[in-house]
């Protein structure tokens, strides 16, 4: 398969205050390149990394007010399948204030954002790349995106946010897929709230497209349910895909709640906790498919797999890392597929249907040297997955490349310079995205093909890779 290699941070080795070679040529025998390995490699002094635009189909960068540890996309009804600028996204987030010299007033500084950014512009992506005469193709030109933006009206994006105060920070929140209103939080006082947003989303739907921060004003609403059935606080939340209203939650004393709907606004939860790690549960995953089986990480190390039709204790439990297991994801189109990232700076990839064979591992990628902090397959894309790592990096993965030594002597043939890629830099790694400081959370947009978010200490990003190619629905007219 062919791979592109264009990379979003490319090390260009800048001395301050130099001046470019105006004259230099290409014509003699050249040095080979040397490949800056994010994460690896140190920055001399006097260099600094510089973004290449040119990287990205769509790139923006915004914040709702105070860092957002966790954040959900919510579905709305624009459109199944996106492919067109300028496009519209909804989200809510939840704030983690740390002012410790105000502890008192803490609590109630944080808040859940309700908001809507409009406009979101990006280059036109062809169906058929068109050719041209030009072989600096890759060069670097502030001309590229004077010709490359689309969309109605001004170019520039527009936020719109609503605030709902909340009790606490919030460690984690959830939108329901089918009703992407009702959401649940699970807060750093050990409370785990559900609340219905719709009167927000309405309100949002319905303001000027023209308004910047369009209704930025805070509420105070009541949540439908507050739990405090937990022993402590705990970040392990998640919706059945399956069955509407279903909720698990689990806490760092190693207890897993299961909610079960009983009305459009009520929830009954079982005060009698699924109990099979030995330390916090860090993450919980729904299978895309099974109404009853569940995922679960810990800080224990292990990945269990559960059956709420068979007791309390896990069906299948798996020593997946030597560290903690910090965030876990199920493959909504291969639901055989579940990926764990690890305290460690490693993740790796389970075919559950081997488990009884033993080693379930299919794929074990330890290119970040940092934890894991976040990770999602593609819900486009079955072989793709996006992972975040303290390390500041946001990577993009596509499990059905291999490396090819036939492609990569045809590209060296080509090229100018000798590029040697560095051996030990995985051929499945399709995109590095920096910029962000102290990365917590990504998510694909379900319904917008190859678009990203992130949030960070500093904000959010928004970003589109140029080479994610995510097949186009056919067009059956």
């Amino acid at each position: 398969m062919v791979r592109s290699l264009k990379n979003p941070k490319k090390a260009k080795r800048k001395q301050k205050g130099s001046k470019k070679d105006e004259g230099s040529s290409n014509s003699g025998p050249t040095v080979p390149a040397k490949v800056w390995q994010p994460g690896v490699d140190a920055l001399e002094e006097g260099e600094e990394l510089q973004c290449d635009l040119s990287a990205y189909n769509s790139y923006h960068g915004f914040h709702i007010g105070w860092p957002c540890l966790s954040f959900d996309i919510l579905r709305d009804s624009l459109g199944l399948v996106r492919t067109e600028f300028p496009h519209t996204i909804y989200s809510i987030a939840g704030t983690q204030v740390i002012l410790q010299s105000v502890p008192a007033e803490k609590s109630s500084w944080n808040y859940i954002g309700i908001f809507k950014i409009l406009n979101i512009s990006g280059k036109r992506r062809d169906l058929v790349p068109t050719k041209s005469n030009n072989e600096d193709t890759d060069m670097e030109s502030d001309s590229d995106e004077d010709d490359e933006e689309e969309g109605g009206g001004t170019k520039t994006p527009v936020l719109q946010v609503r605030k709902v105060s909340h009790e606490g920070g919030v460690n984690r929140i959830r939108a329901m897929a089918q009703h992407p209103h009702i959401c649940a939080s699970w807060a750093d006082t050990g409370l785990v709230q559900v609340w219905d947003f719709s009167s927000h989303l309405h309100a949002l739907g319905e303001a000027d497209t023209a308004t910047n921060n369009g209704g930025s004003n805070e509420f105070n609403q009541a949540p439908l349910v507050k739990f405090a059935g937990h022993k402590d606080e705990g970040y392990a939340i998640d919706w059945s895909p399956v069955v509407p209203g279903r909720l698990l939650s689990g806490d760092c004393k190693n207890h897993i709640h299961l909610w079960e709907p009983a009305s459009e606004s009520t929830w009954n939860v079982d005060s009698t906790p699924f109990v099979g790690h030995t330390a916090s549960v860090e993450d919980l995953q729904w299978s895309p498919t099974e109404p009853y089986v569940f995922a679960s990480c810990s800080v224990d190390g292990t990945v269990a797999i559960w059956d709420t039709r068979a007791g309390k204790s896990p069906a299948v439990s798996i020593k997946a890392h030597k560290a903690d297991v910090n965030v876990i994801t199920w493959n909504s189109l291969a639901s055989c597929m579940l990926a764990s990232g690890s305290d460690d700076g490693t993740f790796s990839i389970r075919d559950l249907r081997l488990l009884k064979e033993g080693d379930s591992v299919v794929a074990h990628f330890e290119y970040h040297k940092h934890p894991i902090t976040s990770i999602e397959w593609s819900p486009h894309e079955a072989s793709t997955l996006a992972v975040s790592s303290a390390d500041n990096q946001l990577t993009i993965w596509d499990l059905s490349l291999e490396r090819d030594e036939e492609e990569e002597t045809e590209f060296r043939a080509k090229t100018k310079e000798q590029v040697n890629a560095p051996n030990d830099l995985p051929p499945q790694l399709l995109f590095v995205h920096q910029g962000q400081k102290d990365l917590k959370e990504l998510h694909w947009h379900p319904q917008i093909l190859g678009m990203l978010i992130s949030t960070a200490a500093d904000g959010f990003n928004i970003l589109m890779p140029s080479n994610i190619e995510t097949p186009l629905p056919a067009d059956n007219a």
